[in-house]
């Protein structure tokens, strides 16, 4: 008995079984839900932005449920750091493509010159490439935000 009261000590606050087993269910469809949301975001309502904020969020959830550093094995912060230049990267070189082959900034109709496929095609196209750009973004900064405030600047160890 006693044993099992000083392993309860060491324990941290946020690992709780039922926590961290809701946590591993939900996490995945959280997930799938965010790149749906990315996906369909020219078809319907949401898009890039809203389906980063929902993959960021299930990251930091896996973060405030079993810490900090699980979280950095599932995204290393290398990776993050990456995925936070390759975001906007997207973003701004599909414009610069368009301007490119002749056309305003993201009128996607221009990179008809590239691969014949349509003006409408390429709109469509245009618009799922910079949606998934500016998830990918949003989905990076976001982690890096939590990371930094939930560390005191370290991303050692968080809350």
């Amino acid at each position: 008995m006693r044993e099992l009261q000083e392993e309860a000590k060491l324990r941290m606050p946020w690992q709780d079984v039922i926590l961290q087993t809701s946590v591993r269910v939900l996490i995945p469809f959280i997930q799938l839900f965010g790149l749906y949301v990315v996906v369909h975001g020219h078809y319907s309502p949401g898009g890039g932005f809203q389906g980063g904020v929902i993959l960021g969020a299930a990251i930091i959830l896996m973060a405030l449920v079993f810490g900090l550093p699980a979280s950095k094995h599932y995204i290393s912060e290398n990776v993050n750091k990456t995925l936070s230049i390759t975001g906007p990267l997207v973003y701004c070189g599909i414009g610069a493509l368009c301007i490119l082959f002749g056309g305003y900034f993201l009128d996607y109709s221009a990179l008809n010159r590239i691969l014949p496929l349509g003006p409408i095609a390429w709109r469509s196209f245009g618009i799922f490439l910079v949606e998934v750009g500016v998830g990918i973004g949003v989905m990076s900064i976001m982690l890096r935000i939590y990371r930094v405030l939930s560390s005191a600047g370290t991303i050692d160890q968080g809350l």
